[in-house]
């Protein structure tokens, strides 16, 4: 301890040496975080899958907030949805397919799909006992990174940066992810928490959505409409784009033409992070302190005071942010927080919680305003904000939430280095602009 006092002692009398004025970011015209002065994130790649639009600019170059949008291969996700909604089937696997190859599947297609995807669902043998049940991790994330990269040690050609064999290898592992996921849970839930150990055995008859249930809750125990919200929830965490951080680290990783198996390790502890994939497990936290607090009777004032502390650092976790609120892109609306609001009401309804969903309502518009007038630019809820709330209601336990976003997003991961391979095949290597003492000589 004493040495580890004084390690960090040395370290903290010589952050001089580590800090750089913050001029010579705008001196030299580097962008922090690779974000724009407004807050845009910089041009990295151009991509054919999907598109995130929030505002446009005029013919003098200035931003104009707009309603948000979300494009997966050209087909606006509301109308995507609909479209999906409207059909006998889960959509989850279509969007994948479009996703994959620019176009929806014919019913002969999707059937070839999905029978690949459930050819793929089951585990290699032994893996179930070997590599979970007998090494749990008390963080999902964590256990989740090292069940894919286990996965390496089955795949007889593991090494292969080919197209062909990427492809497959990457819904290999997106149709084997529910399971891994599942197994884990009840695997730490047995071992860290002392619950009964329940594995229902893998079935290759259900679609990606079903299938998780049916591994959690067991045959019986959760309804179609449950199935129909999950499936929504699972297309609209599919992808957001390049210039989301999970997807990118992929992309930088994968470049270096390493194994996907380490591509999506890296993207999952992306993802892990609370300021992308974890934030829905904060915002969950945050909502039910404030409803424990308030009600959900609380008067529009009394909410009003709660997003004031909370931005005064003052309440919660004292950090000065509303989860839930603001997004990169988006200003006016988030177009999945849209969908999942009117499709959580009906759920709501199911479940005897209309109360509460009127209060998610109240405090998104009373929050929004609130920090679009403190901050002096447009903010919506985001995806998150309803997010913990339906997992809730469909009796999906927190320590799945973020998982549940691998599932969902794994898809994307794979789409865009397929288009990263297809079209650049080059080692991502950025350059930094050396600033500190003169250099001896």
């Amino acid at each position: 301890m004493k040495k580890d006092k004084s390690i960090l002692e040395i370290f903290h009398k010589a952050m001089n040496k580590n800090t750089i004025p913050a001029n010579l970011y705008s001196k030299y015209n580097v962008k922090k975080g690779l974000r724009n002065d407004n807050g845009t994130g910089v041009v990295v790649g151009l991509t054919r899958i999907c598109d995130v639009t929030g505002y446009v600019k005029d013919e003098n170059g200035n931003k104009q907030d707009v309603p948000g949008q979300l494009y997966y291969r050209g087909f606006p996700i509301d109308k995507l949805y609909d479209r999906v909604a409207n059909s006998s089937h889960t959509g989850y696997e279509d969007v994948c397919f479009l996703m994959l190859n620019g176009y929806l599947p014919s019913a002969k297609e999707r059937e070839l799909f999905k029978d690949y995807l459930r050819d793929n669902y089951l585990l290699p043998e032994g893996y179930l006992s070997r590599n979970i049940l007998r090494s749990s991790s008390y963080n999902m994330m964590n256990k989740i990174q090292r069940s894919i990269l286990l996965l390496y040690s089955d795949d007889p050609n593991p090494d292969d940066p080919g197209i062909d064999n990427y492809l497959q290898q990457g819904l290999s592992i997106i149709s084997k992810l529910p399971a891994i996921t599942v197994y884990c849970y009840q695997a730490k839930s047995h071992l860290f928490d002392n619950k009964s150990l329940i594995i229902h055995p893998q079935r290759d008859d259900m679609d990606m959505a079903e299938s998780f249930l049916y591994l959690l809750k067991g045959e019986g125990n959760y309804t179609d409409e449950e199935v129909r919200i999950l499936d929504l929830m699972m297309i609209l965490h599919a992808d957001h784009g390049i210039g989301n951080n999970s997807t990118f680290a992929s992309l930088v990783v994968a470049s270096t033409q390493t194994d996907i198996y380490s591509a999506f390790t890296a993207a999952v502890g992306s993802l892990k992070g609370p300021r992308h994939g974890g934030a829905n497990v904060t915002c969950r936290e945050m909502m039910k302190t404030v409803i424990d607090d308030i009600g959900t009777d609380a008067t529009d004032a009394q909410i009003l005071e709660v997003c004031e502390k909370l931005l005064d650092k003052q309440y919660f976790d004292n950090a000065g942010l509303i989860y839930g609120m603001g997004h990169a892109v988006y200003t006016l609306s988030d177009p999945r927080s849209v969908i999942l609001m009117e499709n959580a009401g009906k759920i709501a309804e199911q479940n005897d919680r209309i109360e509460e969903f009127e209060f998610y309502k109240r405090f998104a518009d009373i929050a929004s305003k609130f920090v679009s007038e403190s901050k002096g630019k447009n903010v919506c809820a985001n995806v998150d904000f309803y997010s913990g709330f339906i997992y809730d209601m469909l009796g999906i336990p927190e320590e799945l939430y973020t998982p549940l976003f691998v599932i969902s997003r794994a898809i994307g991961w794979l789409a865009h280095n397929l288009e990263d391979k297809i079209n650049i095949n080059r080692i991502i290597r950025p350059a930094g602009l050396y600033v500190g003492d003169d250099k001896l000589v």
